[in-house]
């Protein structure tokens, strides 16, 4: 089997559970899941959804939780919009990607400097005091 083709399958699967979690999964605790990945086993019989969680490890149990007991229903909503020899088996792991580069890019913020601005250019006027500047000019004209 190609990977080209996989990776279509992959990227349906992903479209069609995320708009499912979005708007069609009811369990109160899938809140704040994204869906982030979707990987295909070559037979197509069997994918790892990869999914991202805002909110302590807790809400990730609880979120994994309800999201292993929708997959049934979500395997449902596949086999509805995707036409495939096999309805693939969701299993649904969590996805720390975001979650390390949100804490990385939050390392670098307390470690580098403020950017300063170039002396070079002038600060530019605030959008309110160019606005101000107008209305003056246009009530000493009248």
């Amino acid at each position: 089997m190609s990977t080209r083709r996989l990776l279509k399958a992959a990227e349906a699967v992903r479209e069609v559970v995320s708009m499912a979690i979005l708007t069609e999964v009811r369990d109160p605790r899938v809140k704040d899941v994204t869906v982030t990945g979707v990987e295909m086993s070559p037979d197509m019989r069997s994918a790892v959804v990869h999914v991202s969680i805002m909110g302590g490890p807790a809400k990730e149990k609880l979120a994994l939780q309800g999201l292993a007991r929708s997959a049934g229903f979500l395997q449902s909503r596949i086999a509805d919009r995707i036409e495939t020899r096999y309805t693939p088996r969701l299993r649904f792991e969590l996805d720390g990607g975001v979650k390390k580069s949100l804490e990385i890019a939050r390392m670098l913020h307390d470690v580098l400097p403020p950017a300063a601005a170039p002396a070079d250019e002038p600060d530019p006027a605030p959008a309110d005091s160019r606005h101000d500047s107008l209305q003056d000019s246009l009530q000493d004209d009248a």
